[in-house]
This record gives structure tokens, sequence and C-alpha cells, in this order.
């Protein structure tokens, strides 16, 4: 498996009966290999291939906050033969002012919602508090003197984090390390008291007791920590608005036909049906989220409009 991330470039192949059907589907990740966007384009790929009668080739082009490889699909024919791995954090740049060369809503077409993964509110396990009420109400009696962690600033950790003050009507100190690791590892070592964490980079460490697990950062729970409530469950401030999970969608250049959007709505969906696939990611920490593309366009729409107050609610920006 290791072996296999460390390919920038992978060809699923078809007999050449069906390869012969059409042009190769350039299946592109913004990011370095091994990643989440990563790892689910290389599960679907397969699947993708068997569906649409068509080689799949994975493509890596990372940089710039996953900007090149979006700009490359942003701009490339529409014709169905690119697409894009994207996550949520397509919508928490352009709150923050961030330049491209690109607009997710003008220059991408939405084509469907892949998998979510839960975000979750951990905290140190010495810390006085264990529940959401009990931090917020800390939070409350001690302003400022409670900093979060997160992998950078502007990342969908950071404003979970925002939101999350904003939502509860507390002051937390945002403190931004350089990834997930050092972020979740100095949160273990007491130097910072709390941080959102993706289910993968923390869960470890909730079982261990390394890390003790508040809420989950979303309106619904997670069945992997069922005992873990959202945070959309806290009757304080204005929580039950509540809504911030990772999520990972597929996306084209936008003036993509319809006929050809939907076939590949139809394709992801089969491919997330597969047990095969349904188990790979839920070893991997994700859940399966499918949409149609219209669904799809209007979390982007909702996400784009959340995350555009919390930036100017707390002066956000990463010029």
């Amino acid at each position: 498996m290791r072996a296999a991330f460390a390919l920038t470039t992978i060809l699923t192949p078809l007999a050449p009966s069906l390869a012969q059907e059409g042009a190769p589907v350039r299946f592109v990740v913004p990011f370095t290999p091994g990643g989440g966007n990563d790892i689910l384009a290389r599960t679907l790929a397969p699947h993708l291939a068997e569906k649409l009668h068509r080689n799949v080739v994975v493509e890596n082009k990372p940089g710039a906050g996953g900007n090149i490889g979006t700009s490359f699909v942003a701009h490339a024919k529409p014709d169905g033969n690119t697409i894009l791995i994207a996550g949520s954090q397509i919508t928490t740049q352009p709150a923050l002012g961030m330049k491209t060369t690109f607009d997710i809503q003008k220059d991408l077409a939405p084509v469907g919602m892949v998998a979510e993964v839960p975000m979750i509110f951990v905290v140190n396990p010495t810390m006085p508090y264990k529940t959401m009420e009990e931090f917020i109400l800390y939070a409350r009696n001690h302003p400022n003197d409670i900093n979060y962690s997160s992998p950078g600033i502007g990342v969908p950790q950071h404003l979970a984090g925002e939101l999350l003050a904003g939502l509860a009507k507390i002051d937390i100190t945002h403190v931004p390390y350089q990834g997930t690791g050092p972020s979740v590892a100095d949160v273990i070592g007491g130097q910072i008291q709390s941080t959102f964490g993706s289910m993968g980079s923390v869960l470890p460490q909730i079982r261990n007791g390394s890390l003790r697990a508040l809420g989950v950062a979303r309106n619904k729970r997670t069945s992997v920590l069922p005992d873990v409530p959202a945070f959309s469950e806290v009757k304080d401030g204005e929580m039950s608005q509540y809504n911030a999970s990772l999520w990972f969608s597929i996306m084209a250049p936008a003036g993509t036909s319809k006929a050809k959007i939907d076939s590949l709505n139809a394709a992801i969906n089969d491919a997330l049906d597969s047990p095969d696939v349904q188990k790979k990611l839920s070893d991997q920490g994700f859940e399966i989220s499918k949409s149609t593309p219209e669904e799809l366009g209007k979390i982007i729409d909702g996400d784009l409009a959340l995350w555009q107050k919390v930036a100017e609610d707390n002066k956000l920006s990463t010029k």
C-alpha cells in the first residue's frame, strides 16, 4: 500500500475493448500522495473505470494549498475527461482572501459529494472540563485563557474554532501550527488545551486516554464515537446552528455538459455503493456521503456564505 501511494500517477486499466471507448479520465488530486483526497481518488478510480468503461488516471498536482491542481481542472477543456477531488477547504480559502486563478462558483461544476470526515473537538485529559457545556462555562469565566491549536491559518480546523467562539459567545485563542501532527502533539503534551482533529488524527489518542473528546463539530454524531455528542446538541448560545465537518467532493470544469455530469455522478454513486469501497473508506475514518450535483452546489454555496461571515466577524485574512 505504501508503495502505491509513492506514485504520483496511476493508470487504472480496463480490457482493451473497454479502454478504446473513450479518452482516459484524468482524476486530479490537488495534494501530495497519502492524504485524504489522494486516498479517496485511488479507492474510487478502479470502480469509476469499470462504471464509465474508460481508463481513469489519478494525477497528483500539489501546491499552493491545493490551488495548483484545482486551477488545472478549472481551466481544463469541459469534455468530461478531467475531474477534481476537492475538499471543503475550497470554501474556506475565498473567505480569507486567498488569491487564486479561478472562481469556485464560476469555473467549476459540482458533480457529487463523496465522503465526510468528522472533526472531533478534543482537550488534554487533565483539563477540568469534561463536557462541552463545562468547557463553554469555563471559557466564559476565563476569557482568552483557553488556547486551541490547528494545522495552520485558514484551514477548516482554524475556522471551526472561530465558529465555536462565535456561536458559544466565548473568547478562545487560536495557535496555528505547521501541520496536524504537532498541533495534536502539543495538546497531548499539555502545552495547548484543545484542538479540532479529523477522526483519523485523534481517534487512537481518544481510545488510549491521552485525549478527551468533548464533541463532534457538526450537527450529528458519528457511529465511531457514538457517546460523543454533536456540537448542535449543546444547549448554550447558538450552538444548535453548528455544522463544520470536513467533506470531499468531485468537481469538473464549468461548461461540462449536463449529460456528462450526470454520467459521472451516477458512476460515483455506484462506486460508493460498493462494499469494497465502503470498507476501505470506513477503515480510513471516512463516512460515505452521496449527493446529486445540485445538492453539492447548495452545500458549496452555503459553506462559502458561512465561512465568509465567520471571517468577517473575526477579521480573518491571510493577506
